[in-house]
């Protein structure tokens, strides 16, 4: 579509969802872009990168930048985590704070709005309130008045991606705060992380589920290898490494006689396949890398 098409008044920029570990981001911007770009678990501490999702509109183009969750950090990828989100922060046209609904407004809210308030005079902030499905309205109503009490907002909306309530609503506030502009991806365009980046965070969501609580921080995947195998346009040939801290934690990952990788191995093919709309062949390996959360010559190997 050229500039000359695009209609009057048409608006494009970038948002950012912020919030404690586990508050609703990534979920929320799969909801609002319509197509899984952001990695979600259970596990606290799942988004690692800044992945752009793009949300198409006839009168705007909603970049979200979905971030890691804020926290007071432990490790130096800790740290490097945090450095990551305030960076983002400087740089959208709108933030939206997230608190999820079921559980009460804590230290950890308040110490990001804290944060939030020095930039809330240039950027404006939203305060959302996630997983409305999960509590009663009634519970939401206190969940809003209490987030209310913590900043002064540009706006507060309730909303639940896993149904849809009033996501629509607050794409509307959100990209009522962006400049006027052309778009800035290509249509049908939903985001612009690597394929590469995507297939390995999928790879490591699938090695989230269902281990034990010391892990999620300990996982890292790098894909070695991605390409059309010879003489075959219909499948992907996928080597990838999964890395962990130490061997206690491979034993983990492998499961008993490797049954855990293989289901790992099993479930991320399903998720790659869709996203690559292409039949793959997934060769996963686990290795240990040392303390490697710790280690700045290892965190830049797997991309930190």
């Amino acid at each position: 579509m050229t500039s000359d098409s695009i209609p009057a008044g048409h608006r494009s920029g970038f948002a950012c969802f912020v919030g404690r570990p586990n508050a609703g981001k990534s979920t929320l911007t799969n909801a609002l872009v319509g197509a899984k770009v952001a990695i979600t678990s259970s596990k606290p501490q799942t988004t690692r990168h800044t992945i752009r999702g793009v949300v198409h509109r006839p009168d705007a183009q909603l970049i979200i930048v979905d971030t890691p969750g804020l926290h007071r950090p432990r490790t130096l990828l800790g740290q490097r985590l945090n450095d990551l989100v305030m960076e983002t922060w400087s740089e959208v046209d709108v933030v939206g704070l997230c608190v999820p609904a079921d559980q009460k407004v804590g230290p950890g809210d308040k110490f990001i709005a804290s944060e939030l308030a020095k930039i809330a005079k240039r950027t404006p902030v939203i305060g959302i309130v996630t997983k409305t499905d999960l509590v009663s309205q009634q519970q939401v109503m206190e969940q809003l008045l209490a987030l209310e009490k913590v900043m002064e907002f540009a706006d507060l909306v309730p909303v639940s991606a896993q149904n849809g309530f009033q996501t629509d609503t607050l794409a509307d506030l959100l990209v009522a705060r962006l400049p006027e502009g052309p778009r800035l991806y290509p249509d049908g365009e939903l985001t612009d992380e690597p394929e590469a980046t995507l297939v390995a965070e999928l790879i490591r969501e699938a090695a989230l589920e269902g281990v034990r609580d010391e892990l999620p921080h300990s996982i890292a995947v790098v894909v070695e290898e991605m390409r059309p195998r010879e003489g075959r346009d219909d499948l992907i040939d996928v080597h990838a490494n999964l890395f962990v801290e130490r061997t206690s934690q491979k034993a983990i990952i492998l499961g008993h006689k490797g049954e855990r990788l293989k289901q790992v191995g099993t479930t991320a093919r399903r998720q790659i396949e869709r996203l690559l709309g292409s039949r793959i062949y997934l060769d996963l390996h686990v290795k240990i890398a040392k303390d490697w959360q710790r280690d700045p010559k290892q965190l830049r190997r797997l991309g930190f």
